[in-house]
């Protein structure tokens, strides 16, 4: 399979991690990413953004969406882009205290950034009611809903929450719980609206022990879920999942084996699979092909939180963030190629 490669975003001075990309109603590439001292030092972050014209072969120079938090009692962590009625750009980021991540997730907060010019110009943020780190995209339904979500920590274990608007985000459901398992760290979820009020949810599980994704499905437009069951993606971390033009199932991922001997988050991969899948009760009812994507060669490795869009004429474009050759500061990469790739005809 080939895939091309390119250099969207790096800077000796900065760590860049965790983008997301949306393509925009005239034709634009716009990439969000976190901007910060280093993955486990947020002295400084501020969210980012640039933009490509030409299908992701060149980008702009970085510009920010946020203020930087340098000496303030927090800082900004993973953003998300995506489309909201009206033709508005949205980016939802989670603001987290400064003792937050890993402790008390609870207390971050999420804001809402809109757009009414293609992210030419961003409105002052919203100050979204759900709490929690690492949100999903918000996606509107067909009915209109739309739906938030994001993690935190519950009765001992990382766990999935959701709220839901029928007004367009001027206000908001009580909180509901997607997923929470004593036995497990579930989190960081990518939500697939499926049609007919269906709506999947793929999970992090995040123990470290290289478990399958966890998949939970609502039959009722996000009001409720059900059961938890094993998908086949094993070593899953921060599941982006979308159909393709052709009604496949596409999902971008981090492939996080566990055991010991440092850093395992080396391996981007991405996978294939069908509503068939999605749908079924049980793990051996579903069907996935996995590719590789890249490998993090550094000493220090770290990648695999990504972003992906499909151009009209079926070119998959996606954003990924990789130490590699950045010298201990991450940067963001961009991979494109063509979906007749992921399965070759005989």
């Amino acid at each position: 399979m080939e895939i091309e490669k390119f250099t969207i975003s790096r800077d000796p001075e900065w760590y860049h991690a965790w983008p997301d990309i949306v393509l925009t109603q005239d034709g634009t590439l716009i990439c969000t990413f976190s901007e910060c001292t280093h993955h486990h030092d947020r002295k400084h972050t501020r969210i980012m953004l640039c933009s490509s014209s030409d299908r992701g072969r060149s980008w702009t120079p970085k510009r920010p969406l946020t203020e930087a938090t340098d000496g303030l009692p927090g800082y900004y962590n993973c953003a998300r882009i995506f489309h909201l009625p009206g033709g508005e750009l949205g980016v939802i980021v989670d603001r987290v205290p400064a003792a937050g991540e890993g402790g008390r997730e609870i207390d971050a907060v999420n804001v809402l950034y809109r757009s009414a010019d293609n992210g030419r110009t961003w409105r002052p943020p919203e100050i979204l009611p759900l709490r929690g780190i690492v949100p999903d995209k918000i996606h509107v339904l067909e009915n209109g809903r739309w739906l938030a979500s994001a993690h935190y920590r519950y009765n001992g274990s990382l766990s999935q929450f959701l709220r839901y608007s029928d007004d367009g985000g001027k206000t908001w459901s009580g909180e509901i719980l997607v997923a929470h398992d004593p036995r497990y760290q579930l989190c960081e979820v990518s939500l697939l609206p499926m049609g007919g009020g269906t709506v999947a949810a793929f999970l992090r599980e995040n123990s470290r022990l290289g478990l399958d994704c966890f998949k939970t499905i609502s039959h009722d437009n996000g009001e409720t879920w059900g059961p938890l069951t094993q998908f086949p993606l094993p070593g899953c971390h921060r599941p982006v999942s979308g159909f393709l033009r052709d009604g496949r199932i596409f999902i971008t991922y981090r492939f996080l084996h566990g055991g010991g001997g440092g850093s395992c988050k080396q391996n981007f991969f991405c996978a294939v699979t069908d509503r068939e899948s999605v749908l079924s009760g049980e793990r051996n009812g579903a069907f996935t092909r996995i590719i590789p994507l890249d490998y993090d060669p550094a000493p220090r490795a770290d990648t695999g939180y990504s972003g992906w869009v499909q151009f009209a004429d079926g070119e998959i474009y996606i954003v990924n963030y990789i130490v590699d050759d950045a010298a201990d500061k991450g940067q963001i990469r961009g991979y494109s190629f063509r979906p007749e790739d992921l399965v070759r005809r005989g």
